[in-house]
């Protein structure tokens, strides 16, 4: 049954490489992105998709309402790094903006619809990061924290409504995402702020999750599996093992 898809964040990474995954599959996607300029890029590259430029953090969210949207898979997303001690709270406050109410805003414009049908389907891009905190990590693994009980409570919530609400837990994969957000902290910290070891441990755990990144086509194929399965699981973690590599039970 094909379904009509709407994916935040299509410009690049995991959205894109979803969309045009289902989009083969037959699904009617919806593909949005940040920035006009990424909408017109995406356009060139992909016209089989539908298109459109969707900041999730602007009350122009509100205009999927009328999308008749089938599925929400909520990608749109950004990475900061660096010590909670010294971060600016700026960076943090737009971390917050855009991954967890961001993410709300756009879940609440597509449940009426979804409420009206009795079905639906709302998947959360959330993190091995939404499970564990890494040191330097700590401003990002807040924000997936607080998606976990975004998605956890949603999916008792609307269970009665016919509506289902899944997350999707990826660990370092190869998309760009993990190297700019372990390089983010650079552009601000200031080694003096702290001692020379601690500002080591951010290098070293940065230089981990972007070592040995997995292909990202295996979170692509999660997220189909997730739009076409007739269940799901409260989380999906990608690879399945990643909690077992990090030592977690």
């Amino acid at each position: 049954m094909n379904k009509t898809v709407l994916i935040s964040g299509a410009g690049s990474g995991f959205g894109l490489l979803a969309a045009l995954r289902l989009s083969e599959r037959g699904h009617r996607v919806i593909a949005t992105t940040e920035t006009e300029a990424q909408a017109v890029a995406l356009r060139e590259t992909a016209p089989q998709l539908r298109v459109e430029k969707l900041d999730v953090t602007t009350p122009d969210v509100r205009k999927v309402v009328d999308w008749d949207v089938e599925v929400l898979i909520n990608n749109a997303g950004v990475g900061e790094t660096g010590p909670l001690a010294d971060m600016p709270m700026d960076r943090i406050r737009h971390l917050f903006e855009v991954n967890v109410f961001g993410t709300l805003a756009l879940t609440q414009a597509v449940l009426p619809a979804m409420v009206e049908r009795r079905s639906g389907r709302i998947i959360i891009m959330s993190s091995i990061a939404g499970v564990i905190p890494a040191p330097g990590f700590g401003p990002y693994a807040m924000t997936k924290h607080a998606l976990e009980a975004m998605g956890k409570t949603m999916r008792m919530e609307l269970a009665p409504l016919g509506i289902d609400v899944t997350l999707i837990n990826p660990g370092p994969f190869q998309t760009g995402f993990n190297d700019r957000m372990a390089n983010s902290m650079w552009e601000w910290f200031d080694e003096k702020s702290l001692n020379a070891s601690a500002a080591e441990l951010f290098r070293v755990v940065g230089g981990f999750v972007t070592t040995g990144q997995r292909d990202p086509s295996d979170v692509a194929e999660k997220l189909v599996e997730l739009v076409e399965a007739q269940d799901t699981s409260e989380n999906n973690f990608v690879p399945p093992d990643i909690r077992a590599q990090l030592g977690l039970t």
